[in-house]
């Protein structure tokens, strides 16, 4: 019997509450290097139309905590999930490579779908493949396909064509060399000599917002230590400093690579640990990383009375 069928709280978190009671709503809780995501079930689709709730429940201090809210939608023919990824800003990503990881793992573990196969999970981003590499006592390692590298302004999308390929950006009294990546989401991945926490919390902001980038953009600072090792700080749309994001590591591997900095296969060290990310000849890049299931609750009838649901 698969999980989902056997275990009555796991049916809940993949489609309508089974209780009479509307106003139930379960959830998980994980992380995958330190940026940590909420799962909850469809049944949660219409709450979350409105953002002030999604910035309440990821609030830490009056609400869940979270870098964001892992949603499943119903999914489209050839795909055995979909998700929509929730900023705690209340805006919604289009990809997220911890997130999917995160999310692979949930469908693996509660949601009945087998370990032993990769999935095929739909994003707004585009398609991603994720596939269990192992399960540890404290963990899961997830390799996950997240689709193909393109440095076009279109696809970013930015105020301009072509490519933006180590072109400077000026942000306040600054002015940064930025190489451009679209990986189903925006970033500009900053090569600098030296990593400062301080200057990505000032200017990460700044260009995040910048006038080039319509949708606004991620932003990493990135610095290569050796043709197969690089560190990265991030400054995430949507949600601000983060100790990790499996799909800036991914968009710093391909400007590394499109740079001639590094290798096709990199690891990328982050504040919250490392990815290993490799980039295929026709820029179709690939990471290794795990994830952690951490808890799991029912919402409150308070904070959803406070909610309004």
């Amino acid at each position: 019997m698969d999980d989902a069928r056997a275990d009555p709280y796991a049916r809940a978190m993949n489609g309508p509450a089974a209780s009479s009671s509307p106003a139930t709503y379960r959830y998980r809780r994980y992380q995958a290097l330190g940026n940590d995501y909420i799962v909850v079930g469809e049944e949660m689709t219409q709450l979350l139309t409105d953002p002030a709730k999604i910035q309440r429940l990821c609030d830490r201090h009056i609400g869940l905590g979270s870098d964001g809210i892992l949603l499943p939608a119903p999914a489209p023919a050839g795909f055995a999930a979909a998700v929509r990824i929730l900023n705690p800003d209340g805006s919604e990503a289009e990809k997220s490579g911890n997130g999917v990881r995160i999310f692979a793992k949930h469908c693996f573990d509660h949601g009945g779908l087998p370990p032993d196969a990769p999935i095929r999970i739909h994003t707004l981003g585009g398609p991603v493949s994720a596939r269990l590499v192992t399960r540890e006592k404290t963990q899961s390692i997830l390799c996950t396909a997240m689709g193909r590298a393109s440095f076009r302004c279109e696809d970013l999308p930015m105020a301009t064509t072509g490519e933006w390929i180590q072109k400077p950006l000026s942000c306040g009294d600054r002015s940064f060399l930025a190489t451009c990546v679209s990986m189903g989401n925006p970033h500009a991945v900053i090569l600098t000599e030296a990593l400062d926490e301080q200057e990505v919390r000032t200017f990460g902001p700044l260009l995040e917002r910048h006038a080039m980038f319509p949708r606004s953009t991620n932003v990493q600072f990135v610095r290569v230590v050796d043709r197969g090792t690089v560190e990265a700080m991030i400054w995430e749309r949507g949600a601000g400093w983060t100790l990790s994001s499996g799909s800036s590591a991914c968009a710093v591997v391909a400007a590394c690579v499109r740079n001639g900095r590094t290798d096709a296969a990199v690891q990328v060290r982050m504040p919250g640990g490392t990815l290993q990310v490799t980039i295929a000849p026709d820029w179709e890049v690939e990471q290794v990383g795990p994830a952690q299931e951490l808890l799991s609750g029912e919402i409150s009838a308070e904070l959803l009375a406070s909610l309004g649901g």
